[in-house]
């Protein structure tokens, strides 16, 4: 005779917060502000490492164009994070020590670094002046360039938002990769075609980084990815696969016979790499926001424990 099974009684416990209020603080920084510091510290970094390669194999017009855009970009970012801080004297107080355990101290001196040997590189080439000094300094900025393309994705991953530190294995890289695919958008519209194809390999490297990178965070953090499909940070992660699939793709195939697919190409991939900022951004404030994102991971974590 089989057992009839139990009907359960009382209904399954869901989880709430006290009057609906969520259980994290959202970040309070500026949209505008904060992805903007994003995606050109970004393109900044990865710009530099192209103009190095383009100068170490003989294409001066998009090594110039690299070393300018790294220049202009640099100073967009910290002027934006700058803002966002409210005063300009709040981030020169983050110099005052070095704290290797916070990201947020190891990326101040890494901008603090990068900024003036970007600036040199720049300058240099424009004038034409102290070509020695101006080799030195375009090394130097290419060596830091990846660090401050990645930094930022360490230091949102390093905060308890549910969408940022669930992706903290895999964020640095989508980071580095977006950056990559916009450097390499902005060398395909910067510069010639015939020397434009270091840019068109970095820009379709770049974007199978960040493709392959996104997808597998979104699959290991299981509903917290939610956040990445539905509503503004869905949209915009939409966008973000489409241009900068279909920029880097179009680039590639028709970037080195036409000068209009190089540009229009360019434009989708500069545009996809803020999409990707943008959208990860909002992804995190909707996160904090719902309490379930940040209660259920955590008793799937103590349940996978015990």
């Amino acid at each position: 005779m089989s057992r009839k099974r139990e009907r359960m009684m009382v209904p399954r416990a869901e989880f709430t917060s006290y009057y609906g209020r969520p259980i994290l603080n959202p970040p309070r920084w500026g949209a505008l502000d904060i992805a903007g510091y994003l995606f050109l510290g970004g393109l900044a970094g990865a710009s530099s490492v192209l103009a190095a390669g383009a100068e170490l194999t003989g294409r001066p017009a998009l090594a110039r164009a690299g070393k300018v855009a790294a220049l202009a970009a640099i100073g967009g970012s910290t002027a934006a994070l700058v803002h966002d801080l409210g005063r300009p004297e709040r981030f020169a107080n983050m110099l005052r020590v070095f704290k290797p355990t916070s990201p947020m101290s190891v990326g101040s001196w890494i901008l603090a670094t990068y900024g003036p040997l970007a600036g040199v590189a720049a300058a240099t080439s424009v004038t034409g002046l102290f070509p020695g000094i101006g080799k030195a300094a375009t090394a130097g900025a290419a060596l830091t360039g990846p660090a401050v393309a990645a930094y930022t994705g360490v230091l949102l991953a390093d905060t308890a938002v549910p969408a940022w530190h669930g992706a903290h294995g895999e964020l640095p890289f989508t980071f580095v990769g977006s950056a990559a695919a916009a450097a390499g958008g902005l060398g395909m519209i910067a510069a010639p075609t015939a020397q434009a194809g270091p840019a068109r390999r970095l820009a379709l490297l770049g974007a199978a980084l960040e493709t392959a990178s996104s997808a597998v965070s979104e699959k290991r953090m299981g509903m917290v990815a939610e956040t990445y499909r539905s509503g503004k940070a869905g949209r915009l992660m939409t966008a973000s696969r489409v241009l900068t699939i279909g920029g880097a793709v179009g680039g590639a195939l028709f970037g080195r016979r036409s000068r209009v697919a190089a540009v229009a190409s360019g434009l989708a991939l500069l545009a996809g790499s803020a999409c990707t900022r943008f959208g990860i951004f909002e992804a995190g404030v909707a996160s904090a926001k719902d309490p379930k994102y940040t209660v259920v991971p955590q008793r799937e974590r103590l349940a996978a424990r015990t």
